[in-house]
């Protein structure tokens, strides 16, 4: 996200826009969806995690809040530094982060340590947002829609291929093998990113402080009604999606389904016609419809 307002100037100087490679596009999309994931795993897992630190089922629904309590605040707070500092080292610093806290999660003794550890992976799988914002720049013009919608094809298929992998991965060794696993995937995708992301010249030519940066979100919140439109009916999209796959799990792992971590899972791929047609999508936005 790119915070825009009148009285802010922040260039990002590249050089002559060239087409993004294939290799790059589909690094960034694998970047996103695997950023992304990690506050998705624990929904089928959430039988698992009731009964390993003794949390009633009434409760256990918690775990799904705080991450995404804490995504939405990283949306707020963390995503307009990119308005601020080099956005490569954004990325490489919040990946780095998100392992240690994958890990910090796939080694939790109590669920106290669980929860701060859901809470770390929701606030910082907010780089998802600076890697599509910093995959628009890097675009040709002419071919922006078509790659950020590639990369956004990324996310979606990580939101639902998440919960599909953490299934079948538990069954074999263990929900905390989940996690563990991500954290090594998501470090060697942090190394690949670190190795091939240009690093752009970022110039800022503004004397906005991060606090008025913040307030001048907000105030484009309020003023835009379009956006505010927009972000009321996302908000109520994943709120139906978070209800649905929260009420869903515990049911469906108990008699007289007794569904197994990888059937559950499975249900994500219901979703997967949605991440098709987000390429689709940017293709369209190419030609101004």
């Amino acid at each position: 996200m790119m915070t825009i307002r009148k009285h802010t100037h922040t260039h990002i100087h590249s050089p002559v826009h060239a087409t993004m490679s294939r290799y790059m596009t589909l690094l960034f999309a694998i970047a996103c969806g695997m950023a992304v994931a990690n506050i998705y795993f624990a929904h089928p897992l959430l039988d698992s995690l009731s009964n390993e630190f003794k949390i009633s089922h009434s409760t256990i629904g918690s775990v799904i809040t705080i991450t995404q309590v804490c995504y939405a605040l990283g949306l707020l707070l963390f995503v307009p530094l990119g308005d601020l500092l080099n956005q490569k080292k954004i990325i490489i610093v919040q990946m780095l982060l998100s392992v240690f806290a994958l890990i910090i999660i796939g080694c939790a003794s109590s669920s106290t340590v669980l929860f701060i550890g859901m809470a770390l992976v929701g606030i910082l799988a907010t780089v998802t947002q600076t890697l599509v914002a910093y995959a628009s720049i890097l675009a040709n013009p002419a071919e922006r829609g078509r790659i950020v919608g590639f990369v956004t094809s990324g996310v979606v298929i990580g939101i639902l291929l998440a919960r599909t992998f953490a299934g079948i991965l538990t069954d074999l060794a263990g929900w905390r093998s989940v996690y563990l696993t991500s954290a090594i995937l998501l470090l060697c995708v942090t190394f690949l990113l670190h190795r091939n992301l240009p690093t752009l010249e970022h110039k800022k030519v503004t004397t906005m402080s991060y606090r008025k940066l913040i307030y001048s979100v907000l105030l484009l919140f309020m003023e835009e009604r379009l956006l505010r439109i927009r972000g009321i009916l996302a908000l109520l999209i994943f709120t139906s999606f978070s209800i649905l796959w929260t009420s869903l799990v515990l049911p469906l792992s108990v008699t007289p389904h007794n569904l197994s971590h990888t059937a559950i899972g499975a249900f994500g791929l219901a979703g997967v016609a949605g991440a098709l047609a987000a390429t689709k999508a940017g293709r369209l936005a190419d030609k101004g419809l």
